[in-house]
């Protein structure tokens, strides 16, 4: 019997993340999940595990490199790497912004994702039909007033995607980069505007019908679940509401 593929997601204790180790799991895969928040992922261990799915919740903090190397020796043989954890931090024009938010928000989004993606490379590569999947944003494509340190972020990312891509072609590991526009979780814009409630609301007030997690998680899955010669470079996907990341329909 062969062994049960295993997939590992970052950011896994809410929104897309915890979406995503849902539908793969319920996809056949053993999912391990891993977050900052120790108490987040191991509920939804629990709760895949009642369903009758395989998953382990590890705590790691991407941004850690010997944390995220100790952990990556306990996979000799990996199938899916997502590549999920992330966010947001403030919405300031460039000339205000805080260069500690900015910062922030390189280490996770861009050096997170290249400090797991390196480490887990070499168990991708030896399953013989490995896929990574880097969860970018439209803002990686292009800019909006007010988001420049995400913005600037998000563009690294994608081109850590484009460019492993290049890099790697030849070997039996697929990059695959899925790129949301808007999507409405309970934590994203609430932390990006540090807890505040009110302008967090604001950012979809009148949209019909923003993206779900599960939306999302429901893209994610389909490319990660295409045939092992079948490469989805690059997947944007966004509400029917939403024309740009500056072109929103709204009725109010």
């Amino acid at each position: 019997m062969a062994a049960t593929p295993i997939a590992v997601i970052t950011g896994a204790s809410s929104g897309i993340g915890a979406a995503t180790a849902r539908q793969l799991a319920a996809a056949g895969y053993r999912v391990v999940l891993t977050a900052r928040r120790k108490d987040r992922i191991e509920a939804l261990e629990a709760e895949l595990t009642e369903a009758g799915h395989q998953a382990t919740a590890y705590a790691l903090d991407v941004t850690d490199r010997a944390a995220v190397d100790e952990f990556a020796t306990a996979f000799r043989s990996l199938a899916v790497l997502v590549n999920n954890a992330g966010g947001a931090l403030g919405a300031d024009p460039v000339a205000t912004g805080d260069p500690a938010d900015w910062r922030q928000m390189y280490e996770t989004n861009v050096i997170g994702t290249l400090n797991v993606t390196q480490a887990l490379l070499p168990a991708l590569t030896e399953s013989g039909d490995g896929t990574i999947v880097i969860l970018s944003s439209t803002a990686g494509h292009s800019t909006y007033e007010g988001g420049g340190g995400y913005v600037a972020a998000k563009h690294g990312e994608h081109v850590l995607a484009e460019t492993l891509r290049l890099e790697i072609v030849g070997t039996p590991v697929r990059v695959i980069e899925v790129a949301p526009g808007m999507v409405k979780t309970e934590e994203f814009a609430t932390t990006r505007f540090r807890g505040d409630t009110e302008k967090a609301a604001k950012v979809y007030a009148g949209v019909d019908a923003p993206l779900s997690a599960d939306d999302v998680a429901d893209t994610i899955t389909w490319a990660v679940t295409r045939p092992s010669h079948v490469n989805i470079d690059l997947l944007v996907v966004r509400p029917r509401a939403q024309a740009s990341n500056s072109k929103v329909h709204r009725t109010l």
